[in-house]
This record gives structure tokens, sequence and C-alpha cells, in this order.
């Protein structure tokens, strides 16, 4: 790569040490490099200029030309704003600033042609544009400008400081003038000529300063290309090393623990989904290569009992098994889940939390260490070095985004092999997303609900309408059924979410009032036992209404709930509202999720309620999710796993390209898996200081 381009900002023209300082804090922008990497956010036609008598206040942006004939400034202190006549053979309109008024008065030239843009506001009979982006048309025309101006986004410590869309846009502009150049190629000469795709040199002056929409379009889409080929190209390359130099254990064969329980013992028939699955994971376990599949289906569709069937795979070729869930009460369910499938079979399941006791670890670490527990249940606890099993040759994960890499090498390293793993997710990740954060995974999926559920029937409802809300839960709770009422505890107004959920429950004792009706509250500031009766209560029927926060969002398993309240939905994310409805619909009856809001709702929110009501596909949620927030933010947590920064591309509206690039990068992997060949040199250099630009593709194991 040249020199120059590693180059420090602080000697660009109109930057200098104390804007590349900033420059460096706010946007991470180091380098000459990562300068002409930063991608405009939009493009706007300014070919067409017009008169000031053309000027309408309906117009959005306008460009025009003229004169500064006087200048002055009106008010005092914080009120004081500079106002400057421009004027043309047509006609005059005025200029105004409200901040920066000395450093403007300082700079404007008096009787100097200028090209000014902005928004037309009429004040009066008069126009004005507040704060216009202004040159002097002589330095205009010396600079490379094209019919489409870049538009790039910047911070407001930036603005403050005079960095602004323009400056930066100058900076790049004499950088690309004088070194254009040097711009090196990133892609191979036959990768260019089979897919027409535009030279780097020439897309990254087209990106910053277009020619012409069509020279635009065709920059865009080679810098897209580029990035999203990398990026597939280095998760399929660790893709194809793992599963060549990962031996997994062989499990060859289906023996008495499987047939007995799937012919005997298994409550239900599975559905299409769940068998399709099941196959899918069978020829993984037989291939002698360690398994790395990703499990996804919504709450209810039945990953847990195709993760058994798997696990007792292992048990039937001589391999525990264990399942690791990321919280007490989730490890806890399974236990008992598991417990109840296999009660009638051979079959040893343990439980391990960082409640069991001392005298029962014992115990338990001497059935693990001889091999007969078969299946070990648990959390974290499962990765302390005092857990050693016989022969661990089966992992499952449950809610895999808890989980960081480092803790689960642990659990390879208490084995001479890794043994096969299991992801499974409960919150549907887009295919685009799932392509990306779980690229080195093969992804199965449970699109399909088991026989006699009925969908869960959303509805939206505002705060005022309370009272018929009210008739429909006593009508509910009449024919037996069970309520959830959930408000949002968001950390920041912890102590108002409790006032709320205090003031909720109050409420709610008053219209169903004891002893005729019995209410528990749950929230994270109850201690973990106290937390553990409330919830108890409810799940042993008890009390007909649970009062909760999310702490409830995973967990409780209660087929008797035919109802999920949510207050004030518009402060979940709809993947959170997703798996909140999840609670419900466990039985065979009808199931409702109804969300509250008030009148005033942002457009958002309002995406998110209809979104709601109209699908309980967590796909298709999911998709809508990662359009509103963005992949980083796509499990409601700001690491969602993405291990990289996108300068140019977009995970959701770029899902062709994406799929496109994978496919040519997997050809050229088959053909070539280790980049030796001559003609792929350059895709060798090109991924190896990707490589260094930590860059994690180790995602998983």
């Amino acid at each position: 790569m040249s020199n120059f381009l590693e180059n420090s900002l602080q000697y660009i023209k109109g930057i200098g040490p104390k804007r590349a300082k900033l420059l460096a804090e706010e946007l991470n922008i180091l380098s000459v490099k990562d300068l002409i990497e930063y991608f405009p956010y939009k493009h706007e036609d300014r070919s067409t200029f017009y008169k000031i008598n053309e000027i309408a206040s309906s117009q959005a942006y306008i460009q025009t030309k003229g004169i500064i004939t006087s200048m002055h400034t009106v008010g005092e202190g914080r009120k004081k704003r500079l106002v400057a006549e421009l004027r043309d053979e047509t006609g005059s309109l005025e200029l105004v600033w409200f901040k920066g008024v000395s450093w403007q008065q300082k700079n404007l030239k008096l009787n100097k042609p200028y090209v000014v843009y902005g928004k037309p506001a009429l004040f009066g009979s008069h126009y004005n544009i507040a704060h216009p982006e202004m040159e002097l048309l002589t330095q205009t025309k010396k600079k490379m400008t094209g019919a489409l101006q870049a538009y790039y986004n910047t911070t407001e410590k930036l603005k403050q400081h005079y960095v602004n869309s323009k400056i930066l846009s100058d900076a790049i502009g004499g950088i690309l003038q004088e070194h254009y150049k040097e711009i090196p190629e990133t892609l191979p000469t036959y990768l260019l000529e089979k897919y027409r795709l535009m030279g780097r040199q020439q897309a990254i002056m087209n990106i910053h300063f277009p020619e012409n929409i069509k020279k635009l379009n065709q920059a865009t889409y080679r810098l897209k290309f580029e990035e999203l080929f990398y990026i597939q190209l280095g998760i399929l390359k660790d893709k194809f090393e793992q599963s060549q130099d990962t031996i997994g254990y062989p499990f060859p064969k289906v023996g008495n623990y499987l047939n007995d329980f799937y012919h005997n013992h298994l409550p239900f028939d599975l559905t299409n989904a769940q068998k399709r699955v099941l196959k899918e994971i069978r020829k993984d376990l037989g291939s002698g290569r360690q398994m790395n599949r990703l499990l996804q289906g919504d709450v209810g569709s039945g990953k847990t009992i195709v993760a058994l069937l798997a696990m007792l795979i292992a048990a039937d070729n001589g391999y525990q098994s264990c399942l690791m869930a990321p919280t007490e009460i989730l490890a806890t369910q399974h236990y008992e889940g598991l417990s109840e499938y296999l009660r009638e079979t051979n079959i040893n399941v343990a439980l391990l939390t960082g409640s069991t006791k001392k005298k029962d670890r014992k115990v338990l670490h001497e059935k693990l260490q001889d091999g007969s527990i078969h299946i070990l249940i648990g959390t974290h606890a499962l990765l302390e070095d005092v857990v050693q099993f016989k022969n661990l040759g089966f992992t499952v994960i449950d809610e895999q985004h808890r989980f960081g890499v480092a803790q689960r090498s642990k659990l390879w390293n208490k084995n001479h092999r890794a043994p096969h793993v299991l992801v499974m997710s409960a919150t549907p990740i887009p295919r685009t997303l799932a392509m990306t954060v779980y690229g080195d995974l093969d992804v199965s999926v449970i699109d399909e609900l088991p026989p006699g559920r009925k969908p869960i029937e959303t509805k939206h409802i505002f705060d005022k309408n309370r009272n018929k809300l009210y008739q429909f839960i006593q009508k509910e709770i009449e024919k037996g059924r069970q309520i959830y009422v959930v408000y949002p505890m968001i950390k920041e107004s912890e102590k108002l979410d409790y006032e709320n959920l205090e003031s909720g429950f109050e409420t709610l004792s008053k219209v169903f009032p004891a002893p005729k009706y019995q209410l528990t509250m749950v929230h994270g500031q109850m201690k973990a036992a106290e937390k553990e009766t409330a919830m108890q209560e409810f799940v042993s029927g008890k009390s007909q209404i649970l009062v909760a926060t999310t702490v409830i969002e995973v967990g409780v398993n209660v087929p008797n709930a035919s109802m999920m309240l949510i207050e004030s939905a518009d402060r979940f994310g709809l993947s959170q509202l997703h798996q909140l409805r999840g609670r419900v619909g466990r039985g065979s009856e009808q199931s409702y999720c109804i969300l509250i809001t008030s009148y005033k709702l942002s457009n958002d929110s309002r995406t998110r309620m209809e979104t709601m009501v109209q699908t309980n596909d967590g796909f298709e949620i999911a998709e809508v999710d990662m359009k509103l927030r963005g992949p980083g933010d796509i499990h409601g947590t700001q690491q969602s796993g993405v291990p990289f920064n996108l300068k140019i591309a977009h995970l959701t509206k770029d899902t062709a390209i994406m799929q496109y690039v994978r496919e040519i990068a997997l050809k050229i992997l088959s053909k070539d898996s280790e980049l030796k060949l001559p003609e792929n040199a350059l895709i060798q250099k090109q991924l190896r200081l990707q490589k260094l630009q930590n860059v994690d593709w180790s995602m998983i194991s």
C-alpha cells in the first residue's frame, strides 16, 4: 500500500493537528486512507442554479449565486445574529447566521461573487436562508466539484469546531486531485472483468465526486461488492479450515437410548421441520467432523426436544452431553422438562448451578467422572475447572449470544477433542445477519409450530380503553386462565419504572380484589429466593395475575397462562415484545397479547405495534427490527456479535449482494481453499490485511 495513504491527517490542507485529533476521537478517522474510505451518506443534485426571483418557500433546498452587498449584526449576547444581503440581477435575499457570528463576519468578503446553498424561508415579503453553505465562485471553479454533491455525517462536537460536511469534502477533493493514482486495487483483474466491476481508483473518485448518476451507482456497487466479498471470504475460509482441522467424535450408530425414547416415550409426533433438522444434525454427527450448528426457532417450536434426541445419539455412542443455559431459572426449567421426558428411561440427567449444595456437588462430580451421568444441565457453573467429564462429546448452548468465545473454549478444553456444538436461539435472526454473525455455523431452522397450537391474537389498545380490557381479563380468569402483566424496566429510569410497577399493582389489586383474586409481583430488585417463591405461586396456579418486569422474558413456562398484557409497549424493542408474547400460547387454548400505549407514538413505535399485530413470524419481525434499530442492536443489547464495521454496505438493504458474493467466495475457495494460486495472490494479501484490522472472524469455538 502506498505510504502516502498511511499518513496522518494533520498535514492535509484544511485539517491540521487540532482537527486531525478531533476526527480521530469522534469518527475514528486516523489516516488519509481512513478519510478517503469515509463514504458519503447521500448525494444531492447541485447542477441547477436558481435566480433569486425564481425562489419559492416550498422548495426544500436551492442553489443560487450572487454578490454580498452588505452585512450587519442584530441584537446582543446570545441573541446576536449576522445578516448579509446577497444580490443578483433579479433581486436580493438575506443570509442569516445565529452561530459563529464573529467568524463569519471576519471571513465574508463584500462585493465578491458567492455560490450559496440552503433552505429558503419567507419572512414577510422577503426570502432568507439561515446558515447557508457558501463558497467564493472563484474557489468553486478551482476545486473538484460535480453536479452531484456528496454529504458526510459529522458529530455535534465536530460541527462546533467548524468541521462540517463541506470541510470533509474539500479535504477529500484535495487528496484525490493529487494522489488519485496511488489508490491500490484490491480485487484481482479476473474478478473485475468477470463481474464487470469498476476499478477501485475510479470507484473512490466517483463515490466522492460522481461524474453522473450512472457512475455513482457503479462506484457504490463496486465498493459494496468488495466490502461484503472480503467479509464472506474471511468467514468461509475459517469455516473451511475448521472443518478440515477439527476432527469430531464419530457418532456412527443410533442405538437403544434413542430408539426406546423415540418409539415408547416421546409424548407427541415431531413436526416435519423438527424431523428435517434432526436429519441435518445426524448427518453432521456421522461425518467425522466437529458439528457447529445454529438451531433457530420461535419460542415453543420444539428446539429442546430436537436437542434431547441429539444428546441421546451421543449416549448411544458412549458419550456424555451438557446443556448450558444463561440463567438458573432457565437451567432448572430445562432440567425439570428433560427429567420428565426421560422419567421412564435409563438416562441419568443432573443439574449444576451456583445454588447446588456442596455435598451434592461432590456426588455429582464423581458420577460425572465415572460416566454414569449422561446429560449435565447447568449455567456458567459448568465452566468451572473442577467440573470434569469422563467423555464430553456433545454440547448444547441455549441463547448463544449470552456466552463469550473465551467461556465456550473452556468447555472444549475439558476434552482431547472439541465436542459437537448445537447452539439454540429463540431470537430469530434475519438470514443476512445469520450469514455474517454466524457465518461459520451451519444454520437449521424450525419454521413450524407443533399441531394444535393456535396463533396468539395480538391487539394494540390505547391506555384510555382499560375498562373493556379489565372485563375481558375477568372472563379469562373465570375460565380458569392466568394473566401476565409486564411493565418496562429500563436502567436509566429504574426508580420511575418501579413506581409505575407499584402503582400498576395497586390499581390491579383494586380491580381484582382479594380473596376472589390472587395477584403476585416480581421485579429485578427482589432477592432471588423471593423472586423464586413469587414465580412458584404463579406457576402452581395459586395466583391468577403475575405483575412483573421483563424478568419473565426468559424462563417460566406456564401452559395455563393465556394473556400477556404489556404496559407502555412502545418502550420495548420488537424482538423483546416478540419474546414476551412467546410466554403465552403454550397450551391448546386461544391466547392473547395486548399492547398498551398512549396516543402519542413516534413513527418507529407505531411501526413496531403494527408489525406485532400483523404477524407472529419471528423472522419477519427480526427483519423489521433490524431495519428500525440496525444490526448492532438486534438482541436488545449493544453487542449483537457483529464483528466488523461496515463502511458502505448495509446488512438489511444489501441482502442480494451479500448472497451473490458469498456464492463467488465459495466458488473460489472450493477450487483454491488456501488461496495459493497466482491469480488469488491479491485476495490472499487483502484478507491478511483485513485480519490485522482486528476483525474477529472466530465467533464460535
